[in-house]
């Protein structure tokens, strides 16, 4: 359970903001979403920035979900907490906006497409330390520059990624759905999520080949650790056939990758990079393991994210997730170079 914060002012009026740039005026329906294991002051400052803006706010608390045998699961976006709850979140299409702060989020959950279909719209908060919602807020600049990295990966054929560390990659973009966002929900969107700031794309089946290395420094976000030891990945036609290592780090992965008995699992789920100037490389160091989710060092202007698990375009579904956001990278989309040593060129600052 998450340790309560206080229900700070500039808090309140971060969020407010947060729900001002995502469209929401007087009078409109907003259906704040949260389940038993919520964080309970995000709950709260959702409720006081809506009130501020002149919402009408309605609470829909879930029975958070039974912990299922096997291994724990962390990272997914997907809140077990609404799969039983379809129907439920089809009548809440018919709010204005239903914002989402359950502990994992229904960004991934099946249960968001009825909610979807049913022309709702969802902007999620990601389960954080206030502090960290604070310094990585939406922003229209941030939207700008997400809104350009979008349209060059879009439009390119192949990203080609390498590093000192030994990392050799090569994706075939080609087909490959992209996504991103700036913490807010703009007038097109059904989806967003705060923080956010990056620029991916989830590659289609047999388009990812090569060596990931993970260098000290790095961070595996499901563990909610930096990486003390070097692992080696080998990917062929997208899926992670080795995990090489003698440190801790390789070991926990192999054992923890290996236990949830899914091919599936060792797959990869979507790549990019990240460009919110307000995250950290050393925030993780700052905080509990309870007190963050992690979104803030995806989102790292300057690194390279690889992720594994599911990726619905691939027609692969999993519950195991990793993100690992990479410092250091070179990274190039065709002929344009995004990353030189981790920092984005002038093209895409």
């Amino acid at each position: 359970m998450a340790l309560e914060e206080p229900l700070d002012e500039k808090w309140i009026a971060c969020f407010h903001d947060s729900f001002r740039l995502s469209g929401v005026k007087q009078g409109d329906l907003v259906i704040v979403l949260s389940e038993t294991a919520s964080r309970p002051s995000l709950i709260h400052l959702a409720e006081l920035g809506l009130a501020r803006a002149g919402a009408r706010v309605a609470q829909v608390k879930l029975q958070s979900a039974r912990q299922p045998a096997g291994p724990a699961i962390r990272s997914t976006g997907n809140t077990e907490a609404a799969q039983d709850y379809s129907d439920l979140l089809a009548m809440l299409g018919g709010a204005d906006l239903v914002v989402d702060v359950t502990v994992e989020g229904i960004l991934h959950s099946p249960a968001r497409q009825a909610l979807l279909e049913a022309g709702g719209r969802v902007y999620m908060i990601s389960n954080e330390h206030p502090e960290v919602l604070e310094r990585c807020r939406p922003s229209t600049a941030l939207a700008e520059r997400v809104a350009r990295s979008m349209q060059r990966l879009g439009a390119a054929k192949e990203m080609r990624v390498i590093s000192p560390a030994g990392t050799d990659l090569t994706v075939d973009l080609r087909g490959a759905p992209v996504r991103g966002g700036a913490g807010f929900l703009a007038p097109e969107q059904p989806v967003a999520y705060w923080p956010a700031g990056l620029a991916l794309c989830f590659p289609k089946a047999g388009t990812v080949r090569g060596t990931v290395v993970l260098d000290v420094g790095d961070v595996n976000l499901t563990f909610k650790r930096y990486i003390e030891s070097r692992v080696r990945m080998t990917i062929e036609d997208d899926r992670v056939t080795e995990v090489a290592g003698d440190g801790l780090d390789a070991v926990s992965l192999r054992s923890y990758l290996a236990s949830w008995q899914d091919p599936d699992a060792y797959t990869v789920s979507h790549v990019g990079w990240g460009l919110n100037p307000g995250a950290y490389w050393d925030s993780l160091h700052l905080y509990d393991k309870n007190e963050v989710n992690g979104t803030e060092l995806r989102a790292i202007e300057g690194n390279f994210l690889f992720s594994t698990g599911a990726n619905e375009f691939a027609g692969r579904f999993t519950k195991c997730h990793f993100d690992f956001p990479m410092r250091n990278c070179d990274l190039w989309i065709d002929d344009m170079q995004v990353l030189r040593e981790g920092a984005l060129t002038p093209a895409f600052a």
